[in-house]
């Protein structure tokens, strides 16, 4: 089982920008589809972006669809993802995780390993 550890979650500025990563151990990394999710306070985890082991399929919600990008080094075992345009409602605890692969739209039962997660928090 691939081990996933999430770095880059700080306190940033409404309107700012973030990257987090996403280091993966111990698995073949290049064999896995990989999501980022998010849990905020008192609401359920949810998708905020999903990439293909071979990073050429992407899936965004239409909550972020437009300000975040997910993106994939197979080289590096890492994922990445970009976040701008940052809002208060984008503070959560932001998860890595890895499965197999989706259907139509990824959920989070098509994953299997998850990170600790790294906190955001959007503030003005």
């Amino acid at each position: 089982q691939v081990h996933l550890l999430e770095s880059g979650g700080r306190l940033v500025e409404v309107g700012g920008s973030l990257n987090l990563s996403c280091a993966a151990s111990g698995g073949s990394f290049n064999k896995y589809a990989m999501g980022w999710f998010r849990q905020a306070p008192g609401k359920e985890r949810e998708l905020v972006a999903a990439i293909s082991w071979s990073g050429r399929s992407q899936y965004y919600p239409d909550s972020v669809n437009g300000r975040v990008t997910i993106s994939r080094d197979n080289a590096e075992n890492t994922v990445f993802l970009q976040m701008n345009t940052l809002k208060p409602e984008d503070t959560a605890v932001y998860y890595c995780a890895a499965g197999s692969g989706w259907g139509a739209v990824p959920e989070e039962a098509d994953f299997t390993s998850w990170g600790q997660g790294t906190q955001v928090t959007v503030a003005s």
